[in-house]
This record gives structure tokens, sequence and C-alpha cells, in this order.
């Protein structure tokens, strides 16, 4: 027997909206903020196992969370962190 196609149901599937944009992540700090010696801030962004948080869940910037993986792997070398 022949497969039964729902062409139907796969024409609907494409929606002719517009996505609505991402909002702005609100960012209380400067990126001149984010520090190796800046340990209290790095802090909110590290798991309690010591993983960097992703921007998924973060919510910063792309250049915001580049400089402050840096700034957590110096401060671990420097043993300001864990």
């Amino acid at each position: 027997m022949p497969r039964k196609t729902k062409l139907e149901e796969k024409k609907k599937r494409r929606s002719t909206a517009a996505r609505t944009p991402r909002p702005k992540p609100k960012v209380e700090f400067t990126i001149d903020a984010i520090d190796y010696k800046n340990v209290a801030l790095l802090k909110q962004y590290v798991t309690d196992n010591g993983r960097v948080l992703p921007r998924k869940y973060t919510g910063l910037p792309a250049p915001f969370q580049r400089k402050l993986s840096i700034a957590i792997k110096r401060a671990r070398q420097m043993l300001l962190m864990k």
C-alpha cells in the first residue's frame, strides 16, 4: 500500500508572520568592569561546580561573554577563583 502523504500539513508549517526580534539584554555594568580582579562579579557567572554559564543563561552580549570567559580563566590561573 502506498504511503499517505500529508501535503496540506507541510504547507501549513511555514508561517508568513514575521518573527519578533529578541529583546536586547540589559547590562548594569560596562565592558571595562569585566576584569580578572573583580571576583565578585565573575562569581555571578560561574556555577557551583566552576563552569562558566553560557550566553543563553547569562543574557550577555557576545563581546561581554567573550571577555567574561577570558577573565574567569585568568582569575583561575591566578588562584583568585576555583
